[in-house]
C-alpha cells in the first residue's frame, strides 16, 4: 500500500472527469486501473468515497490511499476440472467450457481475476509449463473469448511455445468454428476479409471501419444449414479462420449483418421471441405470453484444430462436438 498522496485539482481542470484528470497526473497507471482503485474507494475527493465519472469543478483536494501500483498478479493453481481432448509431453488441447477465461483479466477485482481461469486450472492438472507467456499465462499460446467454448492449444514447455507460436504466425494451424447467426446468410459460401482494430469509442469492442491500427483479418465460412423458425430466420455455420484477431468472427459476423447468436456486444440477442420473427412490436399483441428461449452465453464453439505436432511433426486433428447448451438451444429453437 502507498503512502497517502494529496493532489490539488487546478482551475484548468474544471469539467474533466476524475478518473481522467488522474491518468495525467499519476504516470504509468491506466485509466482502467484507476476507474478499479477509486471504485474500490482508494481515492477520495474532498475526505469522500465518490465516482470514476465525477466531473470535477477546480480546487478540490484529491487524496490517494490506495495503491495505483499493485503487485502483479500470479496464476496459483485450482482444482477445476479439465476436458483433455489431447496430450503429449510437449502439448495438450483442452475443451474449454463456454464462461471461463483463459488467463486473468485487469477487469475485475483482485480475488476475481486471479481465479477460475483456465490457467489456474492447468497450473493443477500439469507438472509444467511454458514460461514464454509469463506468471499470469503459463502455457497460454493462444485465447478463446470468455463466452466461447472449444478447442485451445497449451504449450509444455518454452521450446513446443515457440514452434507453436512460429505456426500461429505462418497460418499453420487451422481452426473451424461452428457458429449460429441471426438471418439467413445470401451466399453458401463465402470470404470476409475486413481488416480488424480497436473501437475507438467502445474500447470493449473491435470494429472493421478503416483504421491506421487495424490487422488483417480473414474469415471463411460455409452455410451448415437455415433455420425458417417461428423465433425468425437463422444460420449455422461452419467458420474457419485464417487468422486469430481478437473477437474476429464476431465482428466480422456482424459486419455483414449477421450477429453471432448469444453476442449482445456486437447486436445478437440473449434471448429470442415469437415477436423478434414478427419483425413489428405490434405483432407483439397477438399473444400476451409469447415463448421465449434464452442463451446466456455466444453461439460460437471452436469445434476443430488441424496441425501438426511442434516437435515430431505428426498431423493432428482434432474435434470437439457441440456442448449440451448448444445441441439443446438448437433443438428448442426447430421445435414446433
Amino acid at each position: 500500500m502507498s503512502l497517502p498522496r494529496a493532489i490539488t485539482v487546478p482551475v484548468e481542470a474544471h469539467g474533466r472527469r476524475l478518473d481522467v484528470f488522474l491518468a495525467t497526473q499519476i504516470e504509468g497507471v491506466s485509466r482502467s486501473r484507476l476507474q478499479l482503485l477509486i471504485d474500490q474507494g482508494g481515492v477520495l475527493v474532498d475526505g469522500g468515497r465518490v465516482k470514476p465519472s465525477l466531473k470535477l469543478r477546480g480546487g478540490e483536494q484529491i487524496t490517494v490511499i490506495g495503491d495505483p501500483h499493485p503487485e502483479p498478479l500470479k496464476a496459483v493453481p485450482e482444482a477445476i476440472p479439465l476436458d483433455i481432448v489431447y496430450e503429449d509431453g510437449d502439448l495438450a488441447v483442452v475443451n474449454k467450457p463456454a464462461g471461463m477465461m483463459v488467463h486473468a483479466g485487469s477487469g475485475q477485482s483482485e480475488d476475481a481475476r486471479s481465479r477460475g481461469t483456465l490457467v489456474n486450472a492447468l497450473l493443477h492438472r500439469f507438472n509444467a509449463l511454458s514460461t514464454t507467456g509469463g506468471e499470469l499465462r503459463p502455457g497460454i499460446v493462444h485465447r478463446l473469448d470468455k463466452s466461447t467454448s472449444g478447442l485451445i492449444i497449451v504449450a509444455k514447455n518454452d521450446r513446443a511455445h515457440a514452434a507453436l507460436g512460429a505456426m500461429f504466425s505462418s497460418r499453420r494451424v487451422q481452426k473451424t468454428y461452428i457458429a449460429l447467426v441471426h438471418g439467413s446468410v445470401a451466399r453458401q459460401k463465402g470470404t470476409i476479409t475486413a481488416a480488424v482494430s480497436r473501437d475507438p469509442l467502445r474500447r470493449t469492442r473491435m470494429t472493421t471501419r478503416p483504421s491506421e491500427n487495424a490487422r488483417s483479418a480473414v474469415s471463411h465460412f460455409e452455410v451448415v444449414r437455415r433455420l425458417a423458425t417461428r423465433f425468425g430466420k437463422f444460420t449455422l455455420l461452419r467458420v474457419r479462420i485464417e487468422t486469430g484477431r481478437t473477437h474476429q468472427i464476431r465482428v466480422h459476423m456482424a459486419s455483414i449483418g449477421h450477429p453471432v447468436v448469444g453476442d449482445t456486444l456486437y447486436g445478437g440477442t440473449a434471448q429470442l421471441t415469437e415477436q423478434t420473427a414478427a419483425g413489428s412490436t405490434r405483432s407483439a399483441g397477438r399473444k400476451t405470453d409469447p415463448d421465449r428461449l434464452k442463451l446466456g452465453r455466444n453461439f460460437l464453439h471452436a469445434a476443430k484444430l488441424e496441425f501438426a505436432q511442434p516437435i515430431t511433426g505428426q498431423p493432428l486433428q482434432l474435434e470437439a462436438p457441440l456442448p449440451v447448451e448448444l445441441t439443446d438451444f438448437l433443438s428448442r429453437l426447430e421445435s414446433v
